[in-house]
Parts: structure tokens; C-alpha cells; sequence
């Protein structure tokens, strides 16, 4: 505790002298010059657009190898941004590889007047290959906060080092895994360090100052590299939001594979039809067991839910009304955890499965078992989990873009083992070490929907607890939040049960700027207007009385 306090006393020191330098710096003619570090002519407040066009960006402004930078263009801009009207300057940014073959890492920056003095990175999404949107929330952000450009952050984020195909379905391209420089940008996180250092080296350019806090906000892929820039780079960041994280990557990968190989087989692959039946049925068993009827379940854990009691009569496919026992067996096989016979160089030994919720409703299907079975070709109406599964296989592991990826089986991968395991040292970023972020005084909030259907919230419980079992729980509440929100699923997608809707980022900048840890939360169903409170894991909330859409009708207990 005193190591995170001493981390926070240094950040208030450092705004000090930070505001101390924009005065000086904006001091024209009381002093004749501002500090050195700042640049010539530039507003605390206001950036220098024009000047910042054509801009080399040295290979000494990044801590990792690169052949240095260039902006390629800037724009003024005017945009309405959470319904306010906000003058910014965009810069477009091409970052140089070591490998002249690899793709440069496009990146942006949005630089609005009015500097709040914090800069703010966007993680990506799935194979990534386009850079975010910078007007965006942060992942489950409120829909009644503005977001962070609005806030007058500084914002930024790049496509991680590689540029998606135009006629690919969106974040689902992965043929840059043919190059091994794009592959580590993206995988291993490399682009985000670079993207980082970039930016500031601009933002310092444009306003003559660095940004007194830098924040980072992901979800999916964009959670797992929030959990990076956490483990790789402690001080890089000061508070950190990782919403629904794939951070075993390679790990649920395999287990992909392996329900993409179950999915494929005759009668095994349940359509919308049967996959809403199965959902409501499990609503139906489970969702009163929070004390109100409200379909939300609020404690997956407990709910025992047994598909068997779906079967159709003497296990043959009879209509949507029942499941077969080969799709029973499917069912299953999703819920389940998925282990592997052999070892990997990342030391992981399976995926956990999916929650019975999971990808089991037809307003979601694309995120979980998908509208049409897995085949190859792959086809574009199959589950995402799939699809991505079949990018892997043909430019990860095999670098064949023509191979079969149902011909690849987890289980048994034979001669693709120790491709396996090199990939896993890459893509599985499960260092739970996060002591040095903790010690430098990094915040860090953790959220996942209970019923997401593409990256498993058993999993990010699992990078939780050893979190805590390597560092105590004391040490580990001192630094870090992790909230399941009940019926939330995969980003929102879709209509899910219950639309996630938090300010984080004032939690979290409350939480770094002055030290107030979050307290009593509570999280918003942006489409039904109703509240709940978000409980610290392993809690969730269960109904005692009154108004059943109000948060302070509910108790978190376990």
C-alpha cells in the first residue's frame, strides 16, 4: 500500500511541475522563453496544426526498434462529439518497420482546442487492420457521459501495424500473420508501445507539453492490450480500462478450433431457431434465482442449467422444438473447458468454455455458434469465433492461405505443435505479475459481461484470481477493480439482455488524479433504463426489495 500511495504522490508532483511549465511556457515575454522542452510557439491549450504537417518523427522517440515516423497529414476539424461541438486538429501518422516488408503502422491523433492536459488510447478489435474511431466511449462507456474527445482529451490509437483488406469482412483479415514484424505488432503489442511514444513525442509538439496523465481504454482485442501495456510497459500508462479481455489469445484459439471441428460435424450445428430455444429455456431455469424475474441472470455460477432436458425423442433431429444428441453434444462442448494433451511454451493448459448464455441467442448469433455450420470454405455466415479460427490457421500457423483449417485438429495438432507453442509465447499475455504497474501507481479496471459470447468471462476471472493469488488480495484491491456485469455480452453487440452503460473513465481518472478508489458503482442497461449495482467479483447482485429497475433494490453478495 505504501508503494501504490508513493506511486501517486510522484503523479501529483509531476501535474505540479506540469502546470508550473505551461505557465512559463504561455508567459510570453516575462521570462523571454519557455522551458526547453517546449516547443517554440506552441498554446498549453491549443495545438499547432499547420506546423505539425510533413513532421519527421525520429526512431530515438520510440523505445522499441523502428525506422522513425512521418505525419502525413493534419486536418482542422469540427465535429459534434456526445452532442458537443469540438474543434480539433486530426493527424494521420505512418510509423516505419525495421523489415522494409512489413506494412507501416497507421495512426492517428486528435488534438482538440481546449486541452484537458490527458491523452487517451483506444485499443482495436479482433485482427484489428483499421484504426478506431477516436470520437468513440470507452468499452460499456455511459451513454448519458460525454466521451473522452468531448472531455477534451487528447486521443489516439493505430490499426497495430497492418492494413485490413477492403473486401474482408471488418476485423476479420488476418494475412498479415505472414510477416513476422506485423505479427508481433499485433500479438505481442509492439505497435502499442510505439503508437504510444509517437503520439506523445506529437502531443508534446503541438502543445509544448507533455500530458499530465495517460490513459487506455480496449475491449476484446483492445481488452487484451490494455492488459499488455500493463504487464510490458508499467509506467507507460497511468490508468488502464481492459473490458472483456482476450488475453490468452492462443489459448482460446484452440478451444475455437476445436468447437469449429465439433460445429462441422453431420447434424451437430444447432441453427437460430434452436439456439433461441436454448436460451430462453435457460432463462427460464435461472433467472429467478437472483430473487426477481427480469431476464438477467445475475449468477451464472449458480445456475445448473442441464440441456439434456431439450432432447428430442430417441435423440434424432426433430424440429426446432428439441436438440439432438448431437447437438446437445455441441451445446456441451461449447460450455465446457477445453484442455489440451500436451504443453505449450506459454504454460497454458486449456480455455474455460462458455457460460450456457453464451452465443445461445439468435439476436447475437455472428459472435457465437453462428447462423450456418463451420465448412470449408469457411462460410462469412459461420460464428466469428469460427471465421477467425480459419484466418488463423491459414496465415498464423500454416502461412498457406488455400489450407483447410478443419483439417487442423487442437487436440492432436501433430507437426503443428511447436508452431503451436511459439505462437502461444506471442499471443498469450499471462504475465498476472502486475506488481511494477501497482508499484508505479497504475489503476486498473477490469470489467466483463456474464453473457459474452466470444470471449469467455470465465476467463477473465481465471487472469483475476492469479492476479490476486500472486499478489494478496490487499495489494491486488489497492490497484485494481474487476466487475461481471450481469446479461452484458460481447461489446454491446446486438440487443443483449442488458446494455452496459458505465463511466469508468471518471472512475478511474477520480481514482488516479486524487486517490478515491471506486465506491458502490453502479452500472445502467442503456436500452431499458434500469440500474444495478456493479458488484467486486466474485459478488453479484441479488434482489432484496422494491423497485426491481433500481440498483438500490439489489445487495451484492456471493
Amino acid at each position: 500500500m505504501k508503494r501504490s500511495t508513493a506511486g501517486s504522490g510522484a503523479r501529483l508532483r509531476r501535474r505540479a511541475v506540469l502546470a508550473v511549465a505551461v505557465i512559463l511556457t504561455g508567459a510570453t515575454g516575462l521570462f523571454g522563453v519557455g522551458p526547453a522542452t517546449a516547443s517554440a510557439g506552441a498554446s498549453p491549450t491549443v495545438p499547432r496544426c499547420a506546423a505539425l504537417d510533413g513532421m519527421t518523427i525520429p526512431a530515438s522517440a520510440m523505445s522499441l526498434p523502428t525506422t522513425g515516423g512521418r505525419v502525413e497529414s493534419t486536418a482542422a476539424m469540427t465535429s459534434v462529439v456526445s452532442g458537443r461541438t469540438i474543434q480539433y486538429c486530426q493527424v494521420d501518422v505512418d510509423i516505419f518497420p525495421v523489415d522494409r516488408s512489413a506494412p507501416d503502422i497507421k495512426a492517428r491523433i486528435d488534438l482538440p482546442h481546449g486541452w484537458n492536459r490527458k491523452a487517451l488510447m483506444f485499443g482495436g478489435g479482433g485482427y484489428n487492420g483499421t484504426i478506431p474511431d477516436l470520437t468513440q466511449n470507452v468499452p460499456f462507456g455511459p451513454a448519458d457521459q460525454p466521451a473522452p474527445l468531448a472531455r477534451r482529451y487528447a486521443t489516439f490509437a493505430s490499426d497495430s501495424g497492418h492494413q485490413q483488406s477492403p473486401t474482408a469482412p471488418p476485423s476479420l483479415d488476418g494475412s498479415f500473420g505472414m510477416n513476422d514484424e506485423a505479427l508481433t505488432n499485433f500479438a505481442a503489442g509492439d505497435a502499442l508501445k510505439k503508437t504510444r511514444d509517437a503520439s506523445l513525442f506529437l502531443i508534446r509538439q503541438a502543445y509544448g507539453t507533455h500530458p499530465a496523465e495517460v490513459y487506455f481504454a480496449g475491449g476484446s482485442t483492445g481488452g487484451r492490450e490494455a492488459l499488455v501495456v500493463a504487464q510490458r510497459w508499467p509506467k507507460a500508462f497511468d490508468g488502464v480500462i481492459s473490458a472483456y479481455p482476450a488475453w490468452n489469445n492462443l489459448s482460446e484459439i484452440l478451444d475455437l478450433g476445436y468447437l469449429t471441428q465439433v460445429l462441422s460435424r453431420p447434424g451437430a450445428f444447432p441453427g437460430p431457431e434452436k439456439q433461441t430455444l436454448l436460451y430462453d429455456s435457460v432463462i427460464s431455469a435461472c433467472d429467478r434465482l437472483d430473487g426477481v424475474r427480469d431476464n438477467v441472470v445475475s449468477n451464472p455460477q449458480g445456475c445448473g442449467f442441464d440441456p439434456h432436458v431439450l432432447r428430442c425423442p430417441g435423440g434424432a433431429d426433430t424440429g426446432p422444438t428439441c436438440l439432438s444428441d448431437p447437438q446437445i453434444r455441441s451445446v456441451i462442448a461449447m460450455s465446457s473447458p477445453f484442455r489440451w494433451p500436451y504443453r505449450i511454451a506459454s504454460g497454458e493448459t486449456e480455455y474455460p468454455g462458455f457460460p450456457f448464455l453464451s452465443g445461445a441467442d439468435m439476436r447475437t448469433p455472428f459472435l457465437g455458434f453462428g447462423d450456418t455450420a463451420p465448412a470449408d470454405p469457411m462460410p462469412a455466415t459461420s460464428g466469428y469465433g469460427m471465421q477467425y479460427w480459419d484466418q488463423w490457421v491459414k496465415y498464423f500457423l500454416t502461412r498457406d492461405p488455400h489450407h483447410n483449417s478443419l483439417d487442423v485438429d487442437p487436440r492432436h495438432p501433430g507437426t503443428w505443435l511447436d508452431r503451436i507453442s511459439r505462437l502461444s509465447t506471442v499471443e498469450d499475455r499471462n504475465n498476472a505479475d502486475l506488481g511494477p504497474f501497482a508499484r508505479a501507481g497504475g489503476k486498473l479496471i477490469l470489467l466483463h459481461g456474464a453473457a459474452d459470447e466470444l470471449v469467455s468471462p470465465r476467463s477473465t476471472s481465471d487472469y483475476y484470481r492469479r492476479v490476486r493469488d500472486l499478489l494478496g488480495a490487499g495489494t491486488t484491491r489497492g490497484f485494481m477493480r474487476y466487475y461481471v456485469v450481469p446479461g452484458a455480452n460481447h461489446a454491446n453487440f446486438g440487443t443483449p439482455a442488458f446494455a452496459a452503460g458505465w463511466d469508468s473513465l471518471t472512475a478511474l481518472e477520480r481514482w488516479v488524479e486524487k486517490g478515491r478508489a471506486p465506491a458502490h458503482p453502479t452500472v445502467t442497461d442503456t436500452t431499458r433504463h434500469r440500474t444495478r449495482p456493479l458488484c467486486d467479483y466474485p459478488d453479484w447482485p441479488r434482489y432484496r426489495t422494491g423497485d426491481p429497475n433500481d440498483a438500490s433494490s439489489f445487495v451484492c453478495t456471493r
